[in-house]
């Protein structure tokens, strides 16, 4: 096993994140939840040992219906504009949307400061925006007004 995966499995177990480890492709995966002040959601690190980047996401805790889907489009696409760290992803075949953050770090090695820099502003930042995906599945606003709404 790599330095760099020991090195993120010892971050989330440092800082008490319970997780399940597996493999997927070639590719090793940390399943885990998070608790923020706006709900519990998903999270999962990847490390791809073949290329030494770090990917880590968070899922929004349901699939989006088809018919809101350009919609929830809409509203991510508003929320990434200008953002410094990560984006909001959706797959329009399955309605799923994910906040994902990752790091290059080939030939650098991967500190914890790198791992927590990478993680925390991920969950910050489903944890934000996790009433607005909400409303844009159970609502009727528009994208822009619910977006307006979390950003005042």
């Amino acid at each position: 096993m790599s330095v760099a995966f020991e090195t993120i499995k010892q971050f989330f177990s440092e800082d008490e994140w319970f997780f399940v480890e597996t493999e997927d492709r070639g590719v090793m995966v940390l399943r885990m939840n998070h608790w923020g002040a706006n709900g519990r959601f998903s999270c999962q690190a990847e490390y791809n040992e073949a290329q030494d980047i770090f990917y880590f996401y968070s899922y929004f805790p349901i699939n989006v219906p088809d018919e809101k889907r350009l919609k929830m489009a809409e509203f991510i696409t508003l929320v990434n504009y200008g953002m410094r760290i990560g984006n909001f992803e959706m797959d329009f075949e399955d309605g799923e949307v994910r906040f994902r953050t990752s790091i290059d770090f080939e030939g650098q090695g991967l500190s914890y400061a790198l791992v927590s820099n990478l993680v925390y502003p991920n969950v910050w930042m489903m944890d934000r925006y996790l009433p607005g995906l909400f409303a844009v599945v159970y609502g009727d606003r528009s994208a822009r007004d619910i977006l307006e709404s979390i950003e005042e």
